[in-house]
């Protein structure tokens, strides 16, 4: 389901907040392209640039995402500058699916969707969106009666399956937010690690062509956790499990997308 769930298309209606940049050699690879840490790091900007555009960033300055989805299709390659358009597509009282299109002036074609959940500055926990904002949202939304559900909800595997591998993630005091949380992007940076050499069942790296990479966080990993990677390769996919003491924390799958 999770690498062919379609998102939501660009609405004729409502609000799109639009801005751009351009791709800076921080968030490249070897072979310049954007990688999926720097997309996730254009994700936060874009909220928090979309939330001042609104007069929202005072009322509703914190949230967590959930899940990120990040379909590649035409990658980013330096030197280009994109063109970012977000709104939301769907909602509920306490959390937004906000999608994200992300173009480039050489031909760059990324489709992105996080499910982002309101958080209360008082309880850390998440909290009602307030009416006027849940109205403006809802403008370009399909769905107002967003509910969570997993994507991805394979148990981790065994040591002793054929293709798994384990691989420690060790983490810096840079990697961590306010919340004394590893920073969302900082998933993305592990799962570059394990990608990088993957091959595409056509050929070629699966980097290369067009992919589907999703994350989702299933509780937060801290500052003093110790993380174990435990991956999974087949003939056209990666799975990764971020483990702290045996506990799922996270699941990461990239694999081929179809366009």
């Amino acid at each position: 389901m999770s690498l062919d769930q379609p998102l939501a298309v660009l609405p004729d209606r409502g609000r799109v907040f639009e801005t751009s940049w351009p791709v800076r050699t921080g968030d490249i690879d070897a072979a310049k392209r954007l990688r999926l840490d720097g997309i996730a790091r254009y994700l936060q900007d874009a909220g928090l640039d979309n939330l001042e555009a609104v007069d929202a960033a005072e009322s509703h300055p914190l949230w967590i995402v959930r899940r990120t989805v990040i379909d590649i299709i035409r990658p980013a390659v330096w030197p280009e500058r994109v063109h970012l358009r977000r709104w939301c597509s769907g909602l509920s009282t306490r959390w937004t699916n906000m999608r994200v299109q992300i173009e480039g002036e050489k031909g760059a074609l990324i489709e992105t969707e996080g499910f982002w959940i309101h958080i209360s500055a008082a309880t850390g926990m998440p909290t009602r969106i307030e009416d006027g904002f849940i109205d403006a949202l809802g403008e370009s939304a399909g769905e107002t009666r967003l509910k969570w559900k997993r994507w991805l909800v394979e148990d981790a595997p065994s040591t002793d399956e054929e293709g798994v591998e384990e691989t420690p993630f060790g983490l810096r005091r840079t990697d961590i937010d306010p919340f004394d949380h590893v920073n969302n992007a900082v998933y993305w940076q592990a799962v570059e690690e394990l990608l990088a050499d993957h091959e595409h069942p056509g050929g070629g790296r699966l980097v290369d062509n067009p992919h589907r990479a999703v994350l989702e966080y299933l509780s937060p990993i801290v500052s003093t956790d110790k993380i174990i990677l435990r991956s999974r390769r087949d003939d056209t996919s990666l799975t990764v499990w971020f483990l702290v003491e045996d506990t799922v924390r996270a699941v990461a799958k990239v694999g081929p997308l179809s366009v």
